[in-house]
């Protein structure tokens, strides 16, 4: 019984911090009618600024709360003022993606400056406990309840008695009228952008001296509860945000004393998906609401695709296949490597571009694939050669059944819906460990041998993702040039009209995701079977942000451009080693400078 009292309370203090954290991103839904994925990288900032206060300067629990508070602030206007105001007027999708670039941007200055190893935090509190009711409850857990709630209050009164809050308030029911009747739009937004991201900077500093520890990579991890809260309360709903949040706190905290902390985030993801499904309104919306507008077309942008000759995409896989005969390992390493992360591109631009499905997690589809194909060969016995298509036709079940019931999701939801779909998979993987061999990871997987014939040196590699993935690409042109491919791109531009033709839309986005699970799968098995060795962290989400950041530098929907864009993104890097440690931090100012001066791509969209 005392064990359930702690439990409880454990789950009271988690779900005021993820309060702190989701009451912000439903106050920038609210106004700017964005989820803001850097959200979490401001979490972080908060953290550390936190922890260095304490570390170098000394500073007492209420000053180290105030610089916090600012410098969180000033972070939250400069994302605000910088990164997403120059896009006002662009389409809806365009500030989300901007937001991931500006999470990669910040996350890797953090780890730059501070290292990528935790930190320790140190204790400002006493650690003395109280019992009660049969368990014991800390200085730090009523600190945490303290802060909540005082900041629940003082938000209540600037949104209800104080003229900017009114304006919170005018622009978030309705901002072209409150335009209309003078209100500062920009100020606004500013202001709302400066309290959301004071108040997610402060629940990291109290994470870090709740748990005793801090690292640059608790970001991602933030944004996701930050948003799973949300969408429990519904999006833009203050009250219901703070309700989503303690009831996400009990839910990991019963979850764990049930099945252990390695299943704490797989429970957050489920219920994500499980309201997305069934309630996407969230729990305190009324049953008849409507859900946002629909992104109709979201990040497609009108342009007239290059028109690239035959003859010269011809002359360029020539070049491409007598690459090898260059005699250099390494740069055929590079371009191995190239050749995968383009079937990974191949596949998101047919589902993001064409069809209009912004995928954040289709890095999953690599773990599905690269798994299936070597427990095939590795527990089976089943030869390579029919392991990895099989690998590829089970990626495309698997995968597709996975997001059937997202299809009838519009907009933000679609992107989360997938997120959390993709660390789902990589939970699974994680936790069944009867089939996946859990965190160990799938260790001696067999190399390539196709028919008696190995496929182990760097040149036979080279030559055999080439093979595959000029295979996959005209496949993947013939669909887009047919029938289907125009009921694809019907979809993307207007489903509603779509749907009046008699163009069902869960039928289409299914085959979809069908061939792009497909392609996604056999570069995931030829991976696994290259490095002989995968775990649940192999194929990690920010994977498929870089396969994301491709498609978009390709075009969307253009198959020569994610070909493009992956060559660059990839072997590009390479001839800058120096740089190593910039990568994300480069991938990341690639992003946002593609979505702010050329969001249609260097080849532009089909």
């Amino acid at each position: 019984m005392n064990a359930w009292f702690d439990y409880t309370v454990n789950g009271f203090v988690i779900g005021n911090i993820y309060a702190l954290l989701a009451v912000g991103l439903a106050l920038i839904y609210g106004v700017a009618n964005l989820v803001n994925f850097a959200h979490g990288s401001v979490y972080v900032v908060g953290a550390y600024v936190g922890w260095a206060a304490i570390t170098y300067l000394g500073t007492p629990l209420p000053l180290t709360i105030l610089c916090v508070v600012i410098v969180s602030a000033l972070v939250g206007v400069g994302i605000e003022r910088i990164g997403l105001r120059p896009l006002h007027g662009s389409s809806r999708i365009a500030p989300l993606l901007a937001t991931i670039g500006i999470t990669l941007v910040l996350d890797q200055i953090v780890q730059l400056i501070f290292s990528p190893d935790p930190r320790a935090v140190p204790m400002q509190v006493p650690e003395w406990r109280i019992p009660l009711g049969g368990g014991t409850i800390g200085a730090l857990d009523l600190l945490i309840a303290g802060i909540g709630l005082v900041s629940a209050v003082v938000l209540y009164g600037f949104l209800r008695f104080t003229k900017l809050g009114w304006a919170v308030r005018a622009t978030a029911q309705d901002s072209d009228a409150a335009l209309q009747m003078g209100v500062d739009i920009n100020k606004v937004n500013m202001a709302v952008f400066a309290i959301a991201s004071a108040l997610g900077g402060l629940s990291g500093l109290l994470v870090g001296m709740y748990y005793n520890q801090i690292s640059p990579a608790m970001s991602f991890e933030a944004t996701l509860k930050g948003i799973v809260a949300l969408i429990i309360g519904g999006l833009g709903n203050v009250p219901g945000a703070i309700a989503g949040s303690l009831i996400l706190g009990l839910t990991e905290s019963y979850g764990i004393a049930l099945f252990g902390t390695s299943y704490r985030n797989l429970f957050a993801f489920v219920v994500l998906i499980a309201m997305l499904v069934w309630r996407p309104n969230g729990l305190f919306a009324g049953r008849r609401s409507l859900p946002p507008e629909p992104m109709t077309g979201t990040f497609i942008t009108r342009s007239r695709p290059l028109k690239v000759p035959r003859w010269a995409v011809v002359a360029i896989i020539v070049v491409a296949a007598l690459l090898p005969l260059t005699g250099h390992p390494y740069l055929l390493q590079i371009g191995a490597n190239s050749l995968l992360y383009a079937m990974l591109a191949l596949s998101l631009t047919l589902v993001a571009g064409t069809v209009g499905q912004i995928s954040l997690g289709h890095a999953a589809l690599l773990a599905i694939g690269g798994y299936a194909s070597g427990l095939l060969a590795l527990d089976g016995g089943w030869p390579v050669a029919l392991a990895m298509p099989a690998a590829g036709l089970i990626t495309a079940a698997l995968g597709t059944a996975l997001v059937f019931p997202a299809f009838r999701l519009t907009g933000h939801y679609v992107s989360i819906a997938t997120l959390g779909i993709g660390e789902i998979v990589s939970l699974v993987i994680l936790n069944w460990t009867g089939l996946t061999h859990g965190a160990i990871g799938l260790g001696g997987i067999p190399p390539l041998e196709i028919f008696g014939y190995d496929f182990g040196s760097v040149e036979s590699t080279y030559w055999l993702s080439l093979v595959v993935l000029v295979l996959l690409a005209l496949l993947q042109v013939r669909l887009l040039n047919s029938h289907l491919g125009r009921s694809w791109r019907a979809i993307r531009d207007d489903s509603v009209a779509a749907r009046s033709y008699g163009v069902v839309g869960d039928r289409y986005k299914a085959l979809a995701f069908g061939y792009g699970g497909f392609a996604a799968g056999i570069s995931g098995a030829i991976t696994a079977h290259i490095y002989s060795y995968i775990n649940h962290e192999t194929f990690s989400a920010s994977i498929s942000i870089l396969a994301l950041t491709m498609v978009i530098l390709g075009g969307l929907g253009n198959v020569l451009g994610a070909v493009l864009g992956a060559t660059l993104l990839i072997a590009l890097p390479e001839a800058f080693r120096d740089l190593a440690e910039y990568r994300i931090l480069i991938y990341g100012v690639v992003l946002l400078l593609l979505i702010r001066f050329r969001p249609q791509g260097l080849l532009g969209t089909v």
